[in-house]
């Protein structure tokens, strides 16, 4: 057959992504991609050390960043993200502004981390007190406080796992269980940090429930760096991408009669907290 009238492909944007060799949810990143623009990813050489604050300034060395930007060049990505949050926030801010600049002049694109992605994220949402989910030890998640401290953003409560491995393992049921027990009072915001840690499908959810703004790690690393490009990262309604997410209703007469259970005054789609939220396993036609 003669497909000589496709005229394709289509050219395409391209986003490289440095990842920690355990990383595992790259199908979790492209969810988050525009159909124009297409990931490379390559990852950091292996190192037989657990999660911990030793493998986080490991796999973020800046001779190691560099070898991965270079490998990246052949295919000329317009920017490059550097996937890891306790890689770049193990350093502080100062560290973590030194690794962008390690990895531009390496690949003389501009580049970004989860962590500086992060704080880009809190900005725009303005959000200044937050409450903070992590799969980590009790010392990774301290260090990650601390660099919050730094750039001025107060936590007003924490949840974590104390994981070593497998993070990419940990199911939706137990995120959501971390992030009810980690705001405990006023936040404008709920951070879950961790790349490797699963929280596409549940951003939604617990912003219907929370009625806060819910960011994650990979989220802000792909609409950090899809902004770069000019472009928008796609996903379901989620405050960070979607400005109508931002907005809340603010009398109980303005919920549909269709949505029982609701909260007064809830972001759409809120529920009881006896309810709870309708989790993606349990939604029809999930997969």
């Amino acid at each position: 057959m003669d497909v000589s009238f496709l005229g394709g492909p289509h050219p395409q944007r391209g986003v490289g992504i440095v990842a920690p060799f355990d990383f595992a949810l790259d199908r979790e990143l492209w969810r988050w991609v525009p159909d124009e623009v297409s990931l490379h990813l390559t990852r950091t050489p292996f190192v037989p050390v657990e999660v911990s604050l030793d493998l986080a300034r490991l796999v973020s060395e800046h001779e190691t960043l560099g070898e991965a930007v270079r490998a990246l060049n052949a295919v000329h990505p317009e920017v490059v993200a550097y996937a890891c949050t306790s890689g770049s926030f193990v350093g502080g801010i100062a560290g973590e502004r030194a690794m962008c600049e390690a990895m531009t002049r390496a690949g003389e694109v501009a580049s970004l981390t989860t962590s500086g992605a992060l704080l880009e994220a809190l900005q725009e949402l303005g959000a200044r007190r937050i409450a903070l989910v992590t799969p980590y030890t009790v010392s990774v998640t301290q260090a990650l406080e601390e660099y919050l401290a730094e750039a001025g953003i107060e936590i007003i409560g924490t949840s974590s796992l104390g994981l070593t491995r497998h993070i990419w393992k940990v199911p939706y049921r137990d995120v959501v269980d971390m992030a009810r027990e980690a705001v405990r009072g006023a936040a404008d915001a709920l951070f879950i940090s961790c790349t490797n840690l699963p929280t596409y499908d549940v951003i939604p959810q617990l912003e219907a429930e929370l009625r806060i703004p819910v960011i994650s790690a990979n989220q802000v690393t792909m609409w950090a760096a899809l902004r770069h490009l000019g472009t928008q990262a796609v996903g379901p309604y989620q405050a960070l991408i979607d400005h109508s997410a931002r907005q809340r209703p603010v009398t109980p007469e303005a919920l549909p009669e269709s949505m029982p259970g609701a909260l007064p005054g809830a972001m759409p789609g809120a529920v009881s907290e006896s309810q709870g939220p309708v989790l993606p396993e349990e939604q029809e036609g999930w997969a």
